[in-house]
């Protein structure tokens, strides 16, 4: 990506399933060699943001993202109070970013109809930017 004619790496972390001690090594690594960013993603059971979480208590000002958090594994607020809490620990290092995945993962995985994806994120993204500005997603 390239912001004011400047390059940025970042490092994408896919579902992979290192240990902590890799994680750890791999994005103190990154940092050092100036990279942007650490994208983390879910995948067949494995979430985006405790692989986020034990990066951020091992780096210091590396970005860290979700790439993708899926709306449909957690509720609005719980991504809200998920999202503020790691912001909050990695000194506003959080990049969230959301997604739908595909039928096949939120019916069979998570056992929730698939329904209208774009109307569903659309909700979704309303509630969380309630949430995470102070209001009360009740008057939503």
């Amino acid at each position: 990506m390239s912001v004011n004619g400047e390059l940025r790496l970042g490092l994408s972390l896919g579902g992979a399933q290192l240990s902590g001690g890799d994680l750890v090594r791999l994005a103190v690594q990154a940092e050092q060699l100036g990279y942007d960013s650490v994208w983390s993603s879910e995948a067949w059971g494995l979430d985006a943001f405790t692989p986020l979480a034990f990066i951020a208590s091992a780096t210091t000002s590396i970005g860290l993202g979700t790439a993708i958090a899926q709306i449909y594994a957690r509720t609005p607020t719980a991504t809200a109070m998920t999202a503020l809490t790691m912001q909050g620990l990695s000194g506003g290092r959080l990049q969230l970013g959301l997604g739908v995945s595909g039928p096949q993962v939120v019916e069979g995985w998570h056992g929730v109809a698939y329904g209208k994806p774009l109307a569903k994120t659309r909700e979704y993204v309303e509630v969380l930017r309630l949430a995470m500005s102070g209001g009360s997603p009740s008057r939503v």
